[in-house]
């Protein structure tokens, strides 16, 4: 069986994906911010400036760089490489309020309207980290930026940094059903628009700010629907993003129920549901 056979078969029409950010989108801050720099003895701003000035002395990638110096100095204050290690900082992350109980409340509900809802993470931030926090379960996928181990299990080298621009590409793999970062075959196959897996009318995009801007205008510029959360210090950023018409909503970083993110969020499934039953309804007239 050929891939486009393969993908033309798991079309499912009632799957739905809510694809995220992960830092400032269901987190308050940089996720080594929480542990992982208090742990190499730096404050957030050392560490962040050094990083831009490394990035900008030798006009190198940022994503690149932060990677660079985690290595660094984590060999340096004797502190553990190994995937287990990055993976207990990720247990200090904080999230915002309603992220633990969100995801079993709009699975509930998608299931109430006979829709698949499937989750996935795009993020510049670390997946070691990520796989370590209490949610990391609820998701289909997670695409962040990851290292390479040597065979004692240590980390080397950035194995995938993921930019403002390099995220689209996830939304193309999660599009055609590819989970493999590393596959450049199946991406590029000739897959029709109605028998791929996840359509873009059926994504919805949760994001911050700036870096997430070129995900959050593709789906939205393909039928989905693009989300700017935003803290009370950060609202005047969302509120751009809607103004310029990059996102199709602006909300608040609380993912209660009852809240508006909940709110906006079950509005677009009931949306998706009616104009599934609708062209199943012209399909059977």
């Amino acid at each position: 069986m050929t891939y486009k056979q393969y993908a033309m078969k798991k079309v499912t029409k009632n799957t739905i994906a809510l694809i995220y950010d992960f830092d400032g989108t269901l987190s308050p801050h940089n996720m080594q911010e929480f542990s992982f720099i208090k742990a190499i003895g730096k404050n957030k701003e050392e560490f962040w400036t050094k990083n831009q000035k490394l990035s900008e002395d030798n006009d190198a990638n940022g994503i690149l760089c932060y990677m660079y110096l985690m290595i660094k100095a984590a060999q340096e204050n004797n502190i553990s490489l190994r995937r287990e290690s990055f993976q207990r900082f990720g247990k200090d992350i904080e999230l915002f309020n309603g992220v633990k109980e969100w995801f079993e409340l709009i699975n509930a509900y998608g299931r109430d309207k006979e829709l698949d809802i499937k989750h996935y993470i795009i993020s510049s931030g670390l997946k070691e980290m990520i796989e370590g926090t209490d949610i990391a379960k609820e998701f289909e996928n997670i695409y962040a930026c990851s290292f390479l181990y040597n065979v004692d299990g240590i980390a080397y080298w950035p194995a995938v940094a993921v930019d403002y621009t390099a995220k689209t590409q996830f939304l193309f793999k999660i599009n055609k059903g590819i989970k493999e970062v590393s596959d450049t075959i199946k991406i590029n196959e000739y897959i029709p628009e109605d028998k791929r897996p996840i359509p873009f009318q059926h994504m919805i995009y949760f994001g911050d700010g700036e870096t997430d801007i070129p995900c959050m205008k593709m789906v939205k510029e393909n039928g989905g629907n693009s989300i700017a959360v935003y803290r009370r210090t950060k609202k005047a950023i969302a509120e751009k993003l809607i103004n310029e018409n990059r996102v199709n909503f602006v909300c608040p970083a609380d993912y209660s129920q009852d809240k508006e993110i909940y709110n906006v969020v079950t509005t677009i499934l009931d949306k998706i549901k009616s104009e599934i039953d609708y062209d199943s309804l012209k399909r059977n007239a």
